[in-house]
Protein backbone atom coordinates (compact mmCIF):
# COMPACT_ATOMS: atom_id res chain seq x y z
CA UNK A 1 0.00 0.00 0.00
CA UNK A 2 1.98 2.71 -1.31
CA UNK A 3 1.75 6.08 -3.08
CA UNK A 4 5.06 4.81 -4.92
CA UNK A 5 3.56 3.58 -8.51
CA UNK A 6 5.12 2.69 -11.90
CA UNK A 7 3.94 5.48 -14.29
CA UNK A 8 4.29 3.90 -17.65
CA UNK A 9 3.21 7.73 -19.21
CA UNK A 10 1.40 10.08 -17.34
CA UNK A 11 -2.19 8.71 -16.72
CA UNK A 12 -0.76 5.00 -17.02
CA UNK A 13 0.82 2.95 -13.96
CA UNK A 14 1.47 -0.80 -13.38
CA UNK A 15 -0.60 -2.72 -11.20
CA UNK A 16 -0.47 -5.22 -8.67
CA UNK A 17 -3.96 -7.80 -8.94
CA UNK A 18 -3.05 -10.38 -11.82
CA UNK A 19 -1.32 -12.98 -12.85
CA UNK A 20 0.34 -14.59 -16.39
CA UNK A 21 -1.59 -17.90 -17.97
CA UNK A 22 -0.11 -20.71 -19.59
CA UNK A 23 -1.28 -19.90 -23.13
CA UNK A 24 0.06 -16.30 -23.52
CA UNK A 25 -2.80 -14.31 -21.71
CA UNK A 26 -2.60 -12.30 -18.63
CA UNK A 27 -5.76 -12.41 -15.78
CA UNK A 28 -6.95 -9.48 -14.02
CA UNK A 29 -7.37 -10.74 -10.58
CA UNK A 30 -9.35 -7.12 -9.02
CA UNK A 31 -12.95 -8.17 -9.80
CA UNK A 32 -14.43 -11.22 -10.16
CA UNK A 33 -14.95 -10.76 -13.87
CA UNK A 34 -11.29 -12.47 -13.87
CA UNK A 35 -11.01 -10.91 -17.32
CA UNK A 36 -8.66 -13.02 -19.41
CA UNK A 37 -7.03 -10.68 -22.22
CA UNK A 38 -4.53 -10.76 -24.87
CA UNK A 39 -1.96 -8.52 -25.47
CA UNK A 40 -3.56 -5.07 -26.21
CA UNK A 41 -6.87 -6.00 -24.97
CA UNK A 42 -8.69 -3.86 -22.30
CA UNK A 43 -10.92 -5.49 -19.72
CA UNK A 44 -14.83 -4.83 -19.38
CA UNK A 45 -14.00 -2.29 -17.44
CA UNK A 46 -11.88 -0.79 -20.17
CA UNK A 47 -9.87 0.95 -17.99
CA UNK A 48 -7.36 -1.90 -17.32
CA UNK A 49 -5.09 -2.97 -20.25
CA UNK A 50 -3.18 -5.74 -20.98
CA UNK A 51 0.48 -3.96 -22.10
CA UNK A 52 3.37 -5.31 -22.36
CA UNK A 53 2.02 -9.00 -20.58
CA UNK A 54 0.80 -7.59 -17.38
CA UNK A 55 -2.19 -5.37 -16.06
CA UNK A 56 -2.03 -1.37 -16.23
CA UNK A 57 -4.67 1.02 -15.18
CA UNK A 58 -4.89 3.76 -18.30
CA UNK A 59 -6.95 6.37 -16.52
CA UNK A 60 -4.99 7.48 -13.29
CA UNK A 61 -5.08 11.28 -12.46
CA UNK A 62 -7.58 11.48 -15.34
CA UNK A 63 -11.40 12.21 -14.34
CA UNK A 64 -14.92 13.15 -16.08
CA UNK A 65 -15.50 16.26 -13.80
CA UNK A 66 -15.21 17.53 -10.05
CA UNK A 67 -17.91 18.55 -8.25
CA UNK A 68 -18.60 19.98 -4.74
CA UNK A 69 -21.62 17.80 -3.26
CA UNK A 70 -23.85 17.54 -0.04
CA UNK A 71 -22.45 13.82 1.40
CA UNK A 72 -26.43 13.49 1.91
CA UNK A 73 -26.49 12.62 -1.86
CA UNK A 74 -23.68 9.49 -1.92
CA UNK A 75 -25.90 8.46 0.18
CA UNK A 76 -24.63 8.91 3.82
CA UNK A 77 -27.08 10.12 6.52
CA UNK A 78 -24.61 9.38 9.59
CA UNK A 79 -21.54 10.61 8.42
CA UNK A 80 -20.24 13.73 9.04
CA UNK A 81 -24.31 15.10 8.21
CA UNK A 82 -24.31 18.41 6.43
CA UNK A 83 -20.77 18.64 5.15
CA UNK A 84 -19.38 19.25 1.91
CA UNK A 85 -17.66 16.52 -0.21
CA UNK A 86 -15.73 16.32 -3.48
CA UNK A 87 -17.22 14.22 -5.59
CA UNK A 88 -15.22 12.50 -8.97
CA UNK A 89 -15.38 9.36 -10.90
CA UNK A 90 -13.29 8.44 -14.12
CA UNK A 91 -14.64 6.07 -17.27
CA UNK A 92 -15.76 2.47 -17.14
CA UNK A 93 -17.33 -0.15 -14.81
CA UNK A 94 -16.96 -3.59 -14.02
CA UNK A 95 -20.58 -4.47 -14.31
CA UNK A 96 -23.16 -3.89 -17.12
CA UNK A 97 -26.44 -3.33 -15.24
CA UNK A 98 -28.98 -2.02 -17.90
CA UNK A 99 -30.68 0.61 -15.27
CA UNK A 100 -27.29 2.47 -14.86
CA UNK A 101 -27.88 5.87 -13.86
CA UNK A 102 -24.66 7.30 -14.85
CA UNK A 103 -23.81 5.03 -18.00
CA UNK A 104 -22.22 8.38 -19.91
CA UNK A 105 -19.20 7.28 -17.22
CA UNK A 106 -19.85 4.17 -16.67
CA UNK A 107 -19.80 2.99 -20.10
CA UNK A 108 -17.60 5.30 -21.95
CA UNK A 109 -15.15 3.95 -24.19
CA UNK A 110 -13.54 7.41 -25.02
CA UNK A 111 -10.57 8.00 -23.00
CA UNK A 112 -10.50 11.25 -24.33
CA UNK A 113 -13.59 12.45 -23.01
CA UNK A 114 -11.62 12.08 -19.45
CA UNK A 115 -10.55 16.13 -19.67
CA UNK A 116 -9.82 16.94 -16.29
CA UNK A 117 -6.34 16.02 -14.78
CA UNK A 118 -5.24 15.87 -10.95
CA UNK A 119 -2.86 14.41 -9.57
CA UNK A 120 -4.35 12.48 -5.74
CA UNK A 121 -1.75 15.96 -4.16
CA UNK A 122 -4.27 17.91 -6.17
CA UNK A 123 -7.32 16.50 -4.95
CA UNK A 124 -6.52 16.49 -1.61
CA UNK A 125 -5.76 20.41 -1.56
CA UNK A 126 -8.72 21.06 -3.72
CA UNK A 127 -10.60 19.61 -1.53
CA UNK A 128 -8.88 21.39 1.87
CA UNK A 129 -9.37 24.85 -0.85
CA UNK A 130 -12.70 24.24 -1.01
CA UNK A 131 -13.81 23.38 2.53
CA UNK A 132 -14.82 19.81 1.34
CA UNK A 133 -14.50 17.44 4.77
CA UNK A 134 -14.13 14.49 2.63
CA UNK A 135 -13.62 12.96 -1.14
CA UNK A 136 -16.11 10.62 -2.70
CA UNK A 137 -14.88 8.28 -5.40
CA UNK A 138 -18.02 8.10 -7.43
CA UNK A 139 -19.90 8.01 -10.47
CA UNK A 140 -18.44 5.26 -11.56
CA UNK A 141 -17.24 2.48 -9.45
CA UNK A 142 -13.57 2.92 -7.71
CA UNK A 143 -13.21 -0.96 -7.99
CA UNK A 144 -12.02 0.24 -10.96
CA UNK A 145 -9.75 2.89 -10.47
CA UNK A 146 -8.22 1.21 -7.40
CA UNK A 147 -4.49 2.97 -7.45
CA UNK A 148 -5.91 6.35 -8.39
CA UNK A 149 -8.57 5.94 -5.80
CA UNK A 150 -5.95 4.47 -2.85
CA UNK A 151 -3.53 6.71 -3.54
CA UNK A 152 -6.00 9.93 -3.77
CA UNK A 153 -7.10 8.84 0.12
CA UNK A 154 -3.40 8.68 1.58
CA UNK A 155 -2.86 12.36 0.31
CA UNK A 156 -6.46 13.22 1.61
CA UNK A 157 -5.97 11.68 5.29
CA UNK A 158 -2.58 14.07 5.39
CA UNK A 159 -4.68 17.47 4.96
CA UNK A 160 -7.20 15.95 7.21
CA UNK A 161 -9.86 15.32 4.11
CA UNK A 162 -11.77 11.45 4.64
CA UNK A 163 -12.48 9.60 1.97
CA UNK A 164 -15.59 7.76 0.78
CA UNK A 165 -15.69 5.17 -1.91
CA UNK A 166 -19.64 4.65 -3.74
CA UNK A 167 -19.04 1.21 -5.02
CA UNK A 168 -21.19 -1.86 -6.33
CA UNK A 169 -19.00 -3.90 -4.05
CA UNK A 170 -17.85 -6.03 -6.81
CA UNK A 171 -14.37 -6.34 -6.12
CA UNK A 172 -11.86 -9.67 -5.36
CA UNK A 173 -10.38 -10.04 -1.41
CA UNK A 174 -6.84 -8.79 -1.93
CA UNK A 175 -7.83 -5.54 -3.68
CA UNK A 176 -10.73 -5.40 -1.22
CA UNK A 177 -8.46 -5.30 1.49
CA UNK A 178 -6.26 -2.38 0.57
CA UNK A 179 -8.99 -0.09 -1.06
CA UNK A 180 -11.39 -0.01 2.36
CA UNK A 181 -7.77 0.42 4.40
CA UNK A 182 -7.82 3.15 2.86
CA UNK A 183 -11.63 4.59 2.96
CA UNK A 184 -13.45 6.30 6.01
CA UNK A 185 -16.69 5.72 4.77
CA UNK A 186 -18.71 3.61 2.03
CA UNK A 187 -21.88 3.19 0.36
CA UNK A 188 -22.35 -0.35 -1.46
CA UNK A 189 -25.07 -0.75 -3.87
CA UNK A 190 -26.67 -4.23 -3.14
CA UNK A 191 -28.38 -3.72 -6.24
CA UNK A 192 -30.75 -7.16 -5.41
CA UNK A 193 -30.82 -10.19 -3.30
CA UNK A 194 -31.20 -12.29 -6.40
CA UNK A 195 -28.36 -14.33 -8.57
CA UNK A 196 -30.18 -14.15 -11.58
CA UNK A 197 -30.99 -10.30 -11.27
CA UNK A 198 -27.59 -9.76 -11.26
CA UNK A 199 -26.65 -12.03 -13.89
CA UNK A 200 -29.20 -11.02 -16.54
CA UNK A 201 -29.62 -7.20 -15.56
CA UNK A 202 -26.08 -6.31 -14.22
CA UNK A 203 -23.60 -9.35 -15.95
CA UNK A 204 -22.56 -10.27 -12.39
CA UNK A 205 -22.85 -12.02 -8.94
CA UNK A 206 -24.62 -11.17 -5.77
CA UNK A 207 -21.92 -13.68 -3.56
CA UNK A 208 -19.39 -11.46 -3.60
CA UNK A 209 -20.85 -7.92 -3.03
CA UNK A 210 -22.14 -9.90 -0.14
CA UNK A 211 -18.61 -10.85 1.48
CA UNK A 212 -18.18 -7.40 0.22
CA UNK A 213 -20.45 -6.28 3.07
CA UNK A 214 -19.47 -8.31 5.75
CA UNK A 215 -15.88 -7.92 5.41
CA UNK A 216 -16.57 -4.04 5.70
CA UNK A 217 -18.99 -4.37 8.34
CA UNK A 218 -17.18 -6.86 10.57
CA UNK A 219 -13.11 -6.78 9.41
CA UNK A 220 -12.62 -2.56 8.68
CA UNK A 221 -13.20 0.57 10.74
CA UNK A 222 -15.11 2.03 7.46
CA UNK A 223 -18.25 3.10 8.54
CA UNK A 224 -20.67 1.09 6.38
CA UNK A 225 -24.41 2.18 4.48
CA UNK A 226 -26.47 0.55 1.78
CA UNK A 227 -28.06 1.70 -1.15
CA UNK A 228 -30.75 -0.43 -3.51
CA UNK A 229 -32.57 1.07 -6.25
CA UNK A 230 -35.88 -0.66 -6.54
CA UNK A 231 -36.88 -0.78 -10.26
CA UNK A 232 -40.57 -1.92 -11.07
CA UNK A 233 -41.58 -5.71 -11.71
CA UNK A 234 -37.58 -6.53 -11.52
CA UNK A 235 -36.33 -6.21 -7.70
CA UNK A 236 -38.86 -4.85 -5.43
CA UNK A 237 -41.54 -7.54 -4.78
CA UNK A 238 -42.60 -8.43 -1.12
CA UNK A 239 -40.95 -11.34 -0.88
CA UNK A 240 -37.28 -10.47 -1.73
CA UNK A 241 -37.39 -7.50 0.01
CA UNK A 242 -38.25 -9.72 3.05
CA UNK A 243 -35.17 -12.22 2.21
CA UNK A 244 -32.74 -9.04 1.77
CA UNK A 245 -34.17 -7.52 5.30
CA UNK A 246 -33.53 -10.60 7.00
CA UNK A 247 -30.02 -11.37 5.81
CA UNK A 248 -29.17 -7.72 6.31
CA UNK A 249 -30.31 -7.84 9.76
CA UNK A 250 -28.19 -11.22 10.75
CA UNK A 251 -25.44 -10.81 8.83
CA UNK A 252 -24.97 -7.00 9.18
CA UNK A 253 -26.63 -5.78 12.15
CA UNK A 254 -29.82 -3.86 13.07
CA UNK A 255 -27.33 -0.47 12.62
CA UNK A 256 -26.34 -0.49 9.17
CA UNK A 257 -28.46 2.67 7.40
CA UNK A 258 -29.75 1.29 4.12
CA UNK A 259 -31.69 3.68 1.68
CA UNK A 260 -34.01 2.62 -0.89
CA UNK A 261 -34.09 4.79 -3.61
CA UNK A 262 -36.38 5.38 -6.36
CA UNK A 263 -35.31 4.33 -9.99
CA UNK A 264 -36.04 6.54 -13.20
CA UNK A 265 -36.07 5.23 -16.77
CA UNK A 266 -32.34 5.09 -18.00
CA UNK A 267 -29.98 3.53 -20.37
CA UNK A 268 -31.36 0.42 -21.62
CA UNK A 269 -34.29 -0.31 -19.35
CA UNK A 270 -36.22 3.26 -20.80
CA UNK A 271 -39.74 1.48 -20.93
CA UNK A 272 -39.08 0.74 -17.60
CA UNK A 273 -41.73 3.01 -15.45
CA UNK A 274 -40.70 5.12 -12.47
CA UNK A 275 -40.67 3.58 -9.12
CA UNK A 276 -44.08 5.44 -7.16
CA UNK A 277 -43.35 6.53 -3.52
CA UNK A 278 -45.53 3.89 -2.00
CA UNK A 279 -42.75 0.66 -3.42
CA UNK A 280 -40.43 2.64 -1.17
CA UNK A 281 -42.08 3.22 1.38
CA UNK A 282 -43.41 -0.70 1.44
CA UNK A 283 -39.59 -1.13 1.26
CA UNK A 284 -39.20 0.55 4.18
CA UNK A 285 -41.69 -0.73 6.40
CA UNK A 286 -40.59 -4.34 5.62
CA UNK A 287 -36.85 -3.47 6.84
CA UNK A 288 -37.69 -1.76 9.54
CA UNK A 289 -40.04 -4.23 10.73
CA UNK A 290 -37.29 -7.12 9.77
CA UNK A 291 -35.47 -5.64 12.44
CA UNK A 292 -33.59 -2.39 10.96
CA UNK A 293 -33.01 1.24 12.94
CA UNK A 294 -32.04 3.28 10.39
CA UNK A 295 -33.79 3.10 6.89
CA UNK A 296 -34.16 5.98 4.06
CA UNK A 297 -36.34 6.53 0.73
CA UNK A 298 -33.90 8.37 -1.59
CA UNK A 299 -34.81 10.18 -5.32
CA UNK A 300 -38.34 11.27 -3.93
CA UNK A 301 -39.47 13.76 -1.39
CA UNK A 302 -39.92 12.42 1.39
CA UNK A 303 -38.90 14.21 4.08
CA UNK A 304 -40.27 11.58 6.75
CA UNK A 305 -38.50 8.70 4.92
CA UNK A 306 -35.53 11.47 4.90
CA UNK A 307 -35.09 11.98 8.99
CA UNK A 308 -33.28 9.91 11.21
CA UNK A 309 -35.13 8.51 14.39
CA UNK A 310 -34.06 7.43 17.90
CA UNK A 311 -34.24 4.07 18.02
CA UNK A 312 -35.15 3.92 21.69
CA UNK A 313 -37.99 6.51 22.02
CA UNK A 314 -38.66 7.33 18.13
CA UNK A 315 -37.45 11.04 18.71
CA UNK A 316 -36.28 12.67 15.70
CA UNK A 317 -32.96 13.43 15.67
CA UNK A 318 -32.15 14.77 12.38
CA UNK A 319 -34.61 15.97 9.63
CA UNK A 320 -33.75 16.32 6.47
CA UNK A 321 -35.60 17.97 2.76
CA UNK A 322 -33.95 17.52 -0.11
CA UNK A 323 -30.30 16.76 0.99
CA UNK A 324 -31.29 19.63 3.51
CA UNK A 325 -30.62 19.30 7.40
CA UNK A 326 -33.76 20.64 8.99
CA UNK A 327 -33.51 19.64 12.33
CA UNK A 328 -30.38 18.54 15.15
CA UNK A 329 -31.76 16.92 18.21
CA UNK A 330 -28.52 15.07 18.64
CA UNK A 331 -26.58 15.53 21.83
CA UNK A 332 -22.94 16.85 21.64
CA UNK A 333 -21.73 13.06 21.96
CA UNK A 334 -24.22 11.53 19.75
CA UNK A 335 -26.92 10.54 21.75
CA UNK A 336 -30.63 11.08 21.98
CA UNK A 337 -31.33 13.25 24.77
CA UNK A 338 -34.75 12.59 25.65
CA UNK A 339 -33.78 8.64 26.17
CA UNK A 340 -29.51 8.67 26.09
CA UNK A 341 -29.78 6.30 23.22
CA UNK A 342 -26.69 6.36 20.99
CA UNK A 343 -26.89 6.61 17.15
CA UNK A 344 -24.22 4.88 15.23
CA UNK A 345 -22.40 7.08 12.75
CA UNK A 346 -19.58 9.66 12.63
CA UNK A 347 -20.64 12.73 13.94
CA UNK A 348 -19.53 16.23 15.17
CA UNK A 349 -21.34 18.15 17.98
CA UNK A 350 -23.01 20.05 15.15
CA UNK A 351 -24.00 19.11 11.32
CA UNK A 352 -22.29 20.78 8.27
CA UNK A 353 -24.45 23.63 6.82
CA UNK A 354 -23.70 23.00 2.80
CA UNK A 355 -27.32 22.29 2.24
CA UNK A 356 -28.72 20.61 -0.84
CA UNK A 357 -26.15 22.82 -3.39
CA UNK A 358 -24.25 21.19 -6.15
CA UNK A 359 -20.65 22.80 -6.96
CA UNK A 360 -19.27 21.66 -9.91
CA UNK A 361 -15.10 22.70 -9.88
CA UNK A 362 -12.22 23.08 -12.00
CA UNK A 363 -8.95 22.10 -11.28
CA UNK A 364 -5.60 23.54 -12.11
CA UNK A 365 -3.65 21.53 -14.98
Amino acid sequence: MTTTREHIDSTTVATEYWHRLSDGRVQCDVCPRYCKLHEGQRGLCFVRQNLASRIVLTSYGRSSGFCIDPIEKKPLNHFLPGTPVLSFGTAGCNLACKFCQNWDMSKARDMDRLLDRAEPSALAAAAKHFGARSIAYTYNDPTIFLEYAADTAIAARAHGIRSVAVTAGYITPQPRRELFAHMDAANIDLKSFNEEFYRRICGGRLAPVLETLEYIKHQTTCWLEITTLLIPGHNDSGSELEAMSRWVREHLGPDVPWHFSAFHPDWKMPDVPSTPPQTLRLARRIAREAGMRYVYTGNVHDPEGESTYCHGCGRRLIGRDRYRITAWALTADSRCPDCGAALPGVFEPRPGNWGARRLPVHLAA
